[in-house]
């Protein structure tokens, strides 16, 4: 028995919702797919950004210690990371990934991604002037204070670069990095 409503000549309402679903069922999997894809490139474009970062040396851990990176939100782009630094190291250090929630302390980071569903204003805030490498994932990101930024370039993830941003900090963004950078910015 079929519940519902039609005017004379017309289809069932019922049809409406089944192609609803087919829709959800379609695209919902590719979506989540290309997340997932999106935080896997992110994750080794973060890997790769690490040795081509000068710290101050007092900011450095000691040998055989870990380079910290602290990701903010971006749940799926921490897995990732972890899997991907996994047994590899940094100039000697290995490297280790800690989730932040907003009020976690600080101390013993490196680096930090600030993903797009963290309230970039609030940890930008919270960053500002240590010599922690901030990475950001799309607009404001480097116009707000970060040093490097994800973007989508022609369907594909580029990042900028704000190595002025990045020596306020007490680093330094090395020139290889800059010359694969989408765009960098200019004091």
């Amino acid at each position: 028995m079929r519940i519902g409503f039609a005017l004379p000549g017309q289809k069932s309402p019922g049809w409406l919702l089944r192609a609803a679903l087919c829709l959800v069922l379609v695209h919902v999997p590719q979506a989540l797919a290309q997340q997932a894809a999106d935080a896997s490139v992110k994750a080794a474009y973060l890997y790769n950004f690490l040795p081509y970062v000068e710290w101050p040396a007092a900011s450095l851990p000691a040998a055989e210690q870990p380079l910290v990176v602290g990701v903010a939100g971006a749940e799926a782009l921490r897995h990732e990371l972890k899997a991907v630094v996994a047994s590899r190291h940094v100039r000697g250090h290995p490297i280790a990934v800690r989730a932040l929630a907003e009020n976690d302390p600080l101390d013993g980071l490196h680096a930090v991604f600030v993903g797009s569903d963290a309230n970039l204003a609030r940890w930008l805030e919270r960053l500002r002037g240590r010599p922690l490498l901030v990475i950001t994932d799309g607009a404001p990101g480097w116009e707000a204070g970060g040093m490097l930024n994800f973007v989508p370039v022609r369907g594909r993830i580029r990042f900028e670069a704000a190595p002025a941003v990045a020596e306020r900090s007490g680093l330094k963004l090395g020139s290889r990095l800059l010359a694969v950078a989408e765009r960098v910015a200019t004091p």
